[in-house]
């Protein structure tokens, strides 16, 4: 069976394509039936060309962040998702969303978290002088970039690197461990207890 992923988004949104592409090539045991953003942005137009239902729910329609939120997560249930993926989604997501969805919210966050949480994770890892940074794939809670690890890589930082070549180094290796991880927690094989994530192996 099929499982039924809603991707958030809020601008390019190429983790959210290449998950795409995993799902329609058979990688990925599911199928991304709602793309939503919380402003008008290139990856809606990405997902409208291959036929994907697209839906923009900007928070300043709404008298405050927990209506906005409400109503984001009532639409969401309607499409009765298996996951529920927020993929370079910059907005904080309210608690009563959060809640809904349980075990089948995951964050894409391009840091090797708890290092470098926030929306300028690859900015800060790059001042700060570290080595390495990378991907962290988490279920969510209700603090910013926090909550159990499922999954991460590192991606070395060299000498030269910008904010720019450094994201696009992130996103390649984001491109391929998002599908993964959708891949496991799809078919079952992602635990958690404890507030510690456990990983079957699948054989």
């Amino acid at each position: 069976m099929s499982g039924r992923i809603v991707v958030l988004i809020s601008g390019t949104g190429s983790n959210m394509s290449a998950l795409v592409a995993a799902c329609e090539e058979g990688s990925v045991p599911g199928e991304v039936v709602l793309v939503a953003a919380d402003r008008a942005c290139t990856g809606l137009e990405a997902a409208e060309r291959v036929g994907i239902e697209t839906l923009l729910l900007e928070p300043k329609g709404f008298a405050s962040r927990d209506e906005w939120g409400d109503a984001l997560r009532d639409e969401i249930v309607s499409r009765r998702p298996d996951l529920v993926v927020s993929a370079g989604f910059m907005r904080i997501l309210p608690p009563r969303f959060i809640d809904a969805f349980d075990d089948r919210l995951i964050n894409l966050h391009p840091s090797l978290l708890p290092a470098f949480p926030g929306a300028h994770g690859v900015r800060d890892a790059l001042e700060a002088g570290v080595k390495e940074t990378g991907s962290t794939i988490h279920f969510v809670d209700y603090e910013v970039d926090h909550g159990p690890i499922i999954a991460q890589e590192a991606v070395a930082i060299v000498p030269g690197d910008t904010v720019e070549s450094l994201h696009e180094k992130i996103k390649e290796v984001e491109h391929r461990l998002l599908p993964a991880v959708c891949k496991m927690l799809l078919l079952g094989r992602v635990h958690m207890e404890g507030g510690r994530v456990t990983i079957d192996d699948g054989r």
